[in-house]
């Protein structure tokens, strides 16, 4: 039953795609020194949660906690909840720029509620890598991974748990093998849904997702 956390919500909400940025003592937004494009679903639009709770929001004051030798970082929300991996690749074109340093994928837990074939999955995400180096040759990218619940099966799973590594071999990304890992099924963690992460499991996210953020975003070339 672990797994059956990835029935993501059908219904779609919208997100605006602004930059959360690092603050200063004066409570005025610094100007950013990295960008990083969080491309994604619920987890990432961060579905029933309140302002500065959701994944993109934790994620940035993380990263701007440091000690003040990093560079300062904004993340911009591209997160659609419903999304799957075709609506990421159909919305990616027009919220990509040269301004970004980091590539967050996740997506693919929609796809999974479909039961949509995992070769499918594995070509939409492979576009999507392959139209963001496109544009920006030297961005590094971060897949996340998601796994499939075994109400499908096993022959499903079998064919669907792999893809996300056989992305991260093919297109040379980093990767973060399961976006839930230690969130998934655990009510403690959960919204009342058992779907969704509340902001303790989001907290946990982040804890294990940071080291894989901070890797990637020390690949980004020199800031000018």
């Amino acid at each position: 039953m672990k797994y059956l956390i990835l029935a993501i919500i059908g219904s779609l909400s919208f997100v605006f795609y602004a930059p959360i940025a690092a603050a200063d003592q004066s409570g005025a937004a610094a100007v950013p020194q990295q960008t990083i494009l969080a491309l994604g679903d619920s987890l990432v639009a961060g579905y029933g949660l309140p302002p500065g709770d959701g994944f993109t929001d934790q994620l940035a004051d993380a990263l701007n906690s440091d000690d003040g030798n990093s560079p300062a970082v904004s993340i911009i929300n591209a997160g659609v909840s419903g999304d799957t991996s075709a609506g990421g690749l159909a919305r990616l074109g027009w919220i990509m720029d040269d301004t970004i340093d980091l590539l967050i994928i996740t997506l693919g837990g929609n796809d999974v509620l479909r039961a949509l074939p995992p070769e499918q999955t594995y070509a939409n995400l492979g576009a999507i890598i392959t139209q963001a180096r496109a544009q920006l040759p030297d961005l590094p990218i971060l897949l996340t991974g998601m796994m499939a619940p075994p109400n499908l099966g096993e022959e499903y799973a079998a064919a669907f748990n792999p893809v996300y590594q056989k992305l991260a071999a093919d297109y040379d990304v980093a990767l973060y093998p399961f976006f839930l890992e230690g969130v998934a099924a655990d009510p403690t963690l959960n919204q009342a849904d058992g779907i969704h992460p509340n902001k303790e499991g989001v907290a946990v996210i982040i804890t294990k997702i940071l080291p894989h953020v901070k890797a990637a975003l020390a690949e980004t070339p020199s800031i000018p």
